[in-house]
């Protein structure tokens, strides 16, 4: 009896420590990159940038740590910046209501007050790949789980940069999922011996440094922290942890900083060593909390990214915040940027508050400093008096154009706007070249403008007719605010022949990232979908990036709940003069709406810029000309056209583009029969950018 238990476990050891097998049949060597499959591990070495060469050990064994080693080179020389470490991650899981309003697009959920559980994922290194896609390398080690979710693990690395992502990507069967995941990497010294890093460091939310001891004794803790990036150093160097800038966040309309990141140990009491990582909110800011969605079998990259460095905290900061331009939108010649939709309602907390008003309001800075020079307000939701009494809707409409006249200036422009959510049906925003007053309601007997002694014209609206004529009295525009979710499920669809709608008045719809969906390489296909829609229904109508955000304060994680608008403007109108300039750009289609990272300076379609129309020759053939700006290596481009009725895709592979780069491409589609065409470009983070349509003849 003795002897067969020796067998088995001679068996079962032997079994244990066999070579793990690695299939490298999608690898292709490449220019400095080299894998090595030897001993049941795998050495990745890349080149970093900057002359140096990164370099990951890869452990199969089952109980060892992954990461054996994680190296960079300094002065020629590779220095071990981590040792036995492993990615963790866990997952909660809770219930999505798909019943009650639209959905898998819902937003007005409350998942986090409904039953749900977490689990750690679990990792079984039974097998392992390498793949080459442009100049990425790809690791699939498999199988991971968690509870319903399966799949595996993937480790991508990019050349010409220490910059690494580890993704748990998995699926699950069941339905109605809505889930959340914590992630990070986490020391396995074991014995009770220190964490691989000597301190963990951060930027607090004020960007000051700050860092403490990595004491193993340290449970784990949340930190609030600014760049979403936490760092673990020793005396070799560091290791930066961060998310993905946009799509890691579920959509909110607060920017609150939940402190998304933490350290120390046994973090959630699932994963039991010192780590540090990024996490969500579970309660959000305790309104609605849709967290994010997992159709039964889309495979969702619960994904972070890593960054080695030599260097200490503050320095490997720095090159972490070049992926996003520090969290500041960039200046781009002949542009100007603008952003949309905020209820900072300033006018109503502090102005007619009566409450001490700063020389400068705490929001104004908030926005400069982030790089946007025109600021659209939608201020007077749910606060104010839009149907009167009227001395006190038009001392609100007067006070808001004075707020707006008195932080503006050359190099800003504040502007009135509202969410009116009247007259027409669902959400949406209105936008007026100059200040205007008027009141949402008025009586059969009354007219539909007067001449007041002190306000001048004042308009009083009582229907939608009403509201398409002062659009069109005032040169306003309008659009429907968050499309086809929240308060304008069902629009703009449902009024899609109306004519208030079919009016050039009406700009079009705006996009944000609702809902959030890790498996979709691209962020709010929602809203970019009912681009092509209403393209194909025959107006010319345009998509412009919204914020949607209440408080905006130093401490929000403002950057990554907003997007932009680069408007073809020069230089920026002078609000006593009226700011037609920005309606005319944005009624003409002549901009870009970008997340930051990538950047779109050129583009034309056979000469023609976007919102202008081209004639195909007979032959259908275009040439797109795009000059793209980026951060995050490119992932693909997507050239989006259609014919009135179908919507036709034709993906452009750009894997083989670098970090930090600018090219000038050229695609040639076929677009014979298509009416409009447009471009979406799209990142390793899935950051992007898209263009408006230029409009096709034959």
């Amino acid at each position: 009896m003795k002897r067969i238990s020796l067998v088995v476990s001679l068996l079962i050891s032997t079994l244990m420590h066999a070579q793990r097998p690695v299939d490298l049949v999608a690898y292709r060597k490449q220019s400095g990159t080299d894998v090595v499959s030897r001993n049941n591990q795998l050495t990745v070495r890349w080149p970093g940038g900057a002359n140096q060469q990164a370099k990951l050990v890869i452990d199969l064994r089952p109980d060892a740590p992954l990461f054996s080693s994680m190296q960079l080179t300094r002065q020629g020389r590779f220095q071990e910046i981590a040792r036995a470490i492993y990615p963790a991650f866990v997952v909660t899981l809770g219930k999505r209501d798909l019943i009650s309003q639209n959905g898998w697009n819902i937003f007005f959920d409350k998942t986090n007050k409904l039953p749900h559980s977490s689990y750690a994922v679990t990792l079984n290194k039974r097998k392992a790949s390498v793949r080459t896609e442009g100049t990425r390398t790809i690791i699939r080690v498999g199988d991971v789980q968690a509870a319903t979710f399966g799949g595996a693990l993937e480790i991508t690395v990019y050349q010409g940069s220490p910059l690494f992502n580890v993704a748990a990507v998995m699926a699950t069967e069941a339905d109605s999922t809505a889930y959340l995941y914590d992630a990070g990497m986490v020391s396995k010294d074991g014995n009770g011996r220190p964490p691989v890093w000597e301190t963990i460091a951060w930027a607090d939310t004020t960007n000051r440094m700050q860092s403490v001891p990595a004491d193993i004794s340290q449970l784990n803790r949340a930190q609030g922290v600014k760049y979403r990036t936490i760092i673990g150093s020793n005396t070799a160097g560091s290791l930066a942890v961060f998310p993905a800038p946009h799509q890691y966040f579920y959509p909110l309309d607060e920017a609150y900083n939940l402190d998304f990141t933490w350290y120390g140990r046994n973090y959630r009491s699932l994963i039991p060593d010192f780590g540090l990582g990024i996490r969500q909110d579970l309660m959000g800011d305790n309104r609605w909390v849709p967290w994010v969605n997992a159709p039964p079998k889309t495979q969702q990259r619960m994904n972070f990214f890593c960054l080695l460095s030599t260097d200490v905290a503050a320095p490997t900061l720095e090159a972490v915040k070049r992926f996003t331009h520090n969290d500041k939108y960039p200046t781009l010649a002949g542009y100007k940027t603008m952003s949309s939709h905020f209820h900072n309602e300033f006018v109503m907390k502090v102005l007619l508050a009566n409450k001490p008003v700063p020389e400068t309001p705490t929001f104004v800075k908030v926005l400069k400093n982030t790089g946007i020079d025109i600021v659209h307000l939608a201020e007077f939701h749910y606060t104010a008096h839009p149907k009167g009494p009227d001395d006190q809707r038009l001392l609100e409409l007067k006070t808001l154009h004075d707020m707006c006249q008195r932080w503006s200036d050359t190099n800003f422009l504040l502007l009135p706007g509202e969410e009116p959510n009247e007259f027409f049906g669902g959400h949406w925003l209105s936008f007026f070249p100059k200040p205007v007053y008027w009141i949402m309601a008025r009586q059969p007997e009354m007219p539909f403008v007067t001449d007041d002694p002190r306000y001048g014209k004042v308009y009083r609206i009582a229907d939608k007719a009403d509201m398409l004529h002062l659009l069109e009295a005032e040169n306003g525009l309008a659009w429907t605010a968050h499309a086809r979710t929240k308060g304008s499920t069902g629009f703009p669809d449902a009024y899609k022949d109306e004519a208030f709608y079919k009016s050039d008045h009406f700009f079009g719809a705006a996009w944000k990232n609702i809902p959030a969906d890790l498996s979709k390489p691209r962020l709010s296909a929602r809203v970019l979908d009912l681009m092509d829609d209403m393209a194909n229904w025959g107006f010319k109508k345009h998509v412009i990036a919204e914020a949607d955000l209440f408080s905006i304060e130093p401490a929000n994680e403002m950057y990554a709940h907003l997007n932009v608008n680069y408007l073809q403007l020069d230089k920026l109108p002078d609000y006593k003069a009226g700011w037609q300039p920005v309606l005319d750009v944005m009624q003409q289609g002549k901009f870009f709406v970008s997340t930051g990272e990538v950047l779109l300076p050129a583009f034309t379609v056979n000469g023609k810029g976007a919102g202008e129309t081209t004639r195909l020759p007979k032959d259908g053939k275009a040439t797109i000309a795009m000059t793209i700006d980026w951060t995050f290596p490119l992932t693909f481009a997507e050239v989006i056209s259609g014919d009135g009725q179908q919507v036709f895709r034709e993906r452009i592979d750009l894997t083989k583009t670098l970090p930090f780069g600018k090219q000038t491409f050229r695609f040639t589609p076929t677009l014979k029969g298509r009416k409009w065409v447009r471009v979406e470009v799209w990142d390793a983070a899935v950051n992007g950018a898209f263009t408006q349509q230029v409009w096709l003849e034959e």
